[in-house]
C-alpha cells in the first residue's frame, strides 16, 4: 500500500478534467481549481462556440465532439490524469475514456460521472433540444445553472441559445455501442437528491460499466447541486481519486 508522503507525491503529477454541461463553459466551474490541492492541475476544456469571442460554431455531432477533445487536449491526456463531467460532460468523459482504450491510449486513472443517467444504446429519449423558445428557457430555468437575467434577456438568449441546442443535440441523439466488458477505469457518479433531469434512480446502472465502482454519491439538491456544496462535492472528488491511484498501485490492498 501507498505511503501518505507517496501518495503525495503522485498527486502532484495529477491533471484533473473537469468536462462542462449543455450550454455551458469553463465560466461555470472557474471556482473549481482553488477547491482542490495545490499541486493538481484543474483543467476545465471548452467545447466550440462558447461565448462572444469564440468564433467556432458549437458542435451538434457526438464524433466530431470527441474528435475535438481527443486533438485539443492530446498531449494532457498522458501520464497520471482523471476525468470528471457534469450532465453532458458526463457523457463526454465516459465515451472519451472508451475512445482511448479502443486507441489503445492511456486511459484515465478515474472517472467521475455528474448528472447523467445510465447511458443506453437506445438513448434517454429526451427531446429538448426540439422545444420552442419559451418552452426551453422554461426548461433551463428549471433545471438552474443559467442565470435568469440571461434567460430573460432576448439578445443574450439569441447569443446563447445555438449553442444550447447543439449541446442538447448532442446528449439526446447520442448513441453509444454496448460494453462488451466493465471499464478497467476506476468510477463514481455523483448526483443531486431532487434532480428531476437526472434522478438518482435512472443512475443505478452505472454500477456495472466499471471492474471498480466506488458508489454514488448523492448530494441535497437539484441537476446543479454542486454550485451551493463545491468544497463537499470536491472533497468526495479527491476521496475517490486518491482511491484509485491506491488502486492502480495495489489493486489487492484496497476494497472498492
Amino acid at each position: 500500500m501507498l505511503k501518505a508522503e507517496e501518495l503525495k507525491a503522485e498527486e502532484l503529477e495529477l491533471r484533473l478534467f473537469v468536462f462542462h454541461h449543455s450550454g455551458g463553459s469553463q465560466l461555470s466551474y472557474r471556482d473549481w481549481p482553488a477547491c482542490f490541492p495545490a499541486g493538481w492541475d484543474v483543467r476545465i476544456p471548452d467545447a466550440p462556440g462558447r461565448g462572444p469571442r469564440d468564433r467556432r460554431p458549437a458542435l451538434s455531432d457526438a464524433g466530431a465532439l470527441l474528435d475535438h477533445y481527443l486533438d485539443e487536449l492530446d498531449d494532457g491526456l498522458t501520464g497520471r490524469f482523471a476525468f470528471f463531467g457534469h450532465s453532458m460532460g458526463g457523457l463526454i468523459a465516459y465515451e472519451l475514456t472508451r475512445r482511448l482504450l479502443d486507441l489503445g491510449r492511456t486511459p484515465p486513472v478515474w472517472l467521475g460521472v455528474s448528472a447523467h443517467g445510465t447511458v443506453r444504446p437506445e438513448g434517454g429519449g429526451m427531446r429538448r433540444h426540439l422545444l420552442s423558445d419559451p418552452d426551453l428557457r422554461a426548461e433551463l430555468s428549471a433545471m438552474g445553472g443559467t442565470p435568469s437575467s440571461v434567460l430573460a434577456h432576448p439578445e443574450l438568449w439569441d447569443l446563447i441559445a445555438p449553442t444550447v441546442r447543439a449541446d442538447l443535440r448532442i446528449s439526446e441523439t447520442w448513441r453509444t455501442a454496448p460494453l462488451t466488458a466493465p471499464l478497467p477505469v476506476p468510477l463514481s457518479v455523483f448526483g443531486g437528491t431532487r434532480d428531476q433531469v437526472a434522478p438518482p434512480h435512472r443512475m443505478d446502472g452505472w454500477s456495472a460499466f466499471s471492474e471498480h465502482f466506488l458508489g454514488q454519491h448523492l448530494f441535497e439538491g437539484g441537476h446543479f447541486y454542486f454550485q451551493d456544496r463545491l468544497s463537499a462535492v470536491a472533497g468526495r472528488i479527491q476521496d475517490d481519486i486518491r482511491q484509485a491511484l491506491l488502486l492502480a498501485r495495489a489493486p489487492s490492498a484496497v476494497t472498492p
